[in-house]
Parts: structure tokens; C-alpha cells; sequence
């Protein structure tokens, strides 16, 4: 509740300088709010209605509106499962840069459940030699083993909310399409080139706890391996052209919001959670800086960012 009560006033605020933009707007000294309002996504052309809006003016408003949703959607997300429902001793086994691994950092993310991260070399494996499992994500609760990101996501969401209805037939739907489809055009745009191969593994390298000798292999190895794997799928499903692929995923994502915020409504679901999570590796890559100059789900990511918030990972 003390969240909530924070981002209520937070909100109030932002609205409260919203009103004073509205006068500073109309005399010179408003110029220097027209510089902050710049749109951080490639801008469309107003409509005819809106023209007679100062751009300062519609800026402040429209982030201050924009503010108040998102803060009180963070406030309702950072709220922990109850204390005897929250997952104790929680420790993923991922790569960084894996669309399933990310989809459940999103998940516990999103709810605030503490975690350990333990980043497993790509090469060796050697940080999950102890499992029959050799794939990742690999979660452990208090030692129990999950597999499976959509599985895992399932027992966490069942045990956190026990009497609620695990997924809707629209939620489940693009759940699948995600699993099925959505994934499937990441590793042809990834590792489309050399060079983006080369990208990709640098920030997986880097984010990892390897020697010298094995950031050099994970980032050289890897990428020269993706790169290959990255050329059988292009063809085993079927994907002439890369970008236009993403770009064609993007697109269906938003035409399935319809005009909402998050497919869940007024705030995000388990698909909405799902889209996020195995964009997230993208997001500041090539490929995904041109998915978002290249189609409109920027905004909807700029939300789920604030939705989800910071990582609940437990910094060791």
C-alpha cells in the first residue's frame, strides 16, 4: 500500500506541472520546455485536432498522463507475492543474451521475487554439469529443479496466486505464439551478419563471470558458431528476409493489443511478460533498435520497461 500511496503522489506531481506548463507555455519563457519534449520514438503526423497544441504543452501533458499510469502500475507489479507464498532461495541458470532465460527474469522481475543468477558458459556448460537437463533456463527453489521457461513460468504463477485462474484463451494463445513463432525470427536477425554475431556475444561475454581466456572463446566461438545456426534457421523456417520477419512480429503484437496498453488490459499478463522478456536480449542490439524505428511497439516496451521495473536479481 505505501507503493501505491507513493506513486499516487508521485503522479499528482507530475500533474501539478503539467498545469504550470500550461501557463510558462504561452510566454517566452516556455520555450525551454518545447526542448525537453522531444519524443524519444520516430514521431507521426498530428492529427488535424491536435495541431493547435503547443508541442511543449503536449509533450508535458502527455508524459505526465503517461506518468501517472505507469507509476501506478510499478506500485501494483513491485508488490511481493504474500510472504508465505514468495519463493525462497530462487537461483536461474541462464545465458544472458537467451529469449526463454529473459522471459523468466521478467516474470520474477515483475513481481519482485529475489533471485541468484548463475551464467552458464555456452561452450562448456560447465555451471550445470549436475543436471540431466543440459539446456537452459534451469530454476531452483530452495534445490528443486524447474525446466522449460513456459513451465517454469506456470508453477511460479500457480504457487504466488494460488486461487487465480492460471491463463485466459487470449493469453494463452500469444503465449504460444511466442514460444512458437516470436523466438524463431530472433537468431536470424541476432546473428544476421558477422559483425551483429560479433555484437551479440561481446555484451553475452561481458555480462558473464568468465577468465580472459573464456570471454575470448564465448565471444569468438559463439559467434562464428550462431552465426552458422543462425543460417539453418533462416531456412528451416522459412524466412527470406530477416528484418521484414521481425518487423511483420512486431506488427501482429500490436494489432493484438487493439488500441490497449497491455494485452492484459490495464496492466501486463502473462503474454504481455512473454513478448517482453524475449525482446529484452534485443532491445539495444541493431536488430532491435531497428525493430523500434521501423514499427510502433517502442511505446508499448517503454511501458512493460516501467512496468517491470528494476531487477529483483540479488546482487552478489
Amino acid at each position: 500500500m505505501r507503493s501505491l500511496r507513493a506513486a499516487q503522489i508521485l503522479a499528482s506531481r507530475s500533474l501539478l506541472l503539467s498545469v504550470r506548463a500550461l501557463h510558462s507555455a504561452a510566454s517566452p519563457a516556455g520555450a525551454g520546455a518545447r526542448l525537453c519534449s522531444q519524443p524519444v520514438l520516430p514521431t507521426r503526423s498530428p492529427s488535424p485536432s491536435s495541431r493547435a497544441v503547443p508541442t511543449g504543452v503536449a509533450g508535458v501533458v502527455s508524459f505526465s498522463l503517461t506518468f501517472a499510469s505507469v507509476a501506478a502500475a510499478e506500485a501494483k507489479a513491485k508488490e511481493r507475492p504474500p510472504p508465505d507464498l514468495l519463493p525462497q532461495n530462487v537461483v536461474l541458470y541462464q545465458y544472458q543474451a537467451c529469449p526463454f532465460c529473459n522471459k523468466v527474469r521478467a516474470f520474477l522481475d515483475y513481481h519482485n521475487i529475489p533471485y541468484k543468477v548463475v551464467e552458464v558458459n555456452p561452450l562448456s556448460k560447465k555451471e550445470i554439469k549436475w543436471s540431466d537437463y543440459k539446456k537452459v533456463p534451469i530454476l531452483t527453489i530452495d534445490g528443486e529443479q524447474l525446466v522449460d521457461s513456459s513451465e517454469i513460468i506456470n508453477i511460479l504463477q500457480n504457487r504466488i496466486s494460488p486461487d487465480d485462474e492460471l491463463t485466459n484463451e487470449e493469453e494463452a494463445k500469444w503465449r504460444r505464439w511466442v514460444d512458437e513463432h516470436l523466438v524463431h525470427t530472433l537468431s536470424p536477425n541476432i546473428y544476421r551478419t558477422t559483425s551483429e554475431a560479433l555484437e551479440s556475444f561481446d555484451y553475452i561475454a561481458q555480462h558473464g563471470n568468465f577468465s580472459f581466456t573464456e570471454r575470448f572463446a564465448v565471444k569468438y566461438a559463439g559467434a562464428a558458431a550462431m552465426y552458422m545456426v543462425s543460417k539453418k534457421l533462416k531456412k528451416k523456417y522459412n524466412i527470406t528476409d530477416e528484418r521484414a520477419s521481425l518487423y511483420d512480429a512486431a506488427n501482429t503484437w500490436m494489432e493484438a493489443l487493439n488500441g490497449r496498453d497491455f494485452l492484459g488490459g490495464s496492466k501486463p499478463n502473462l503474454a504481455d511478460l512473454a513478448v517482453f522478456g524475449v525482446l529484452r536480449p534485443i532491445r539495444y542490439l541493431r536488430a532491435g533498435k531497428d525493430m523500434v524505428e521501423n514499427t510502433q511497439i517502442g511505446e508499448w516496451y517503454q511501458r512493460m520497461e516501467a512496468a517491470v521495473g528494476e531487477p529483483s536479481k540479488i546482487q552478489e
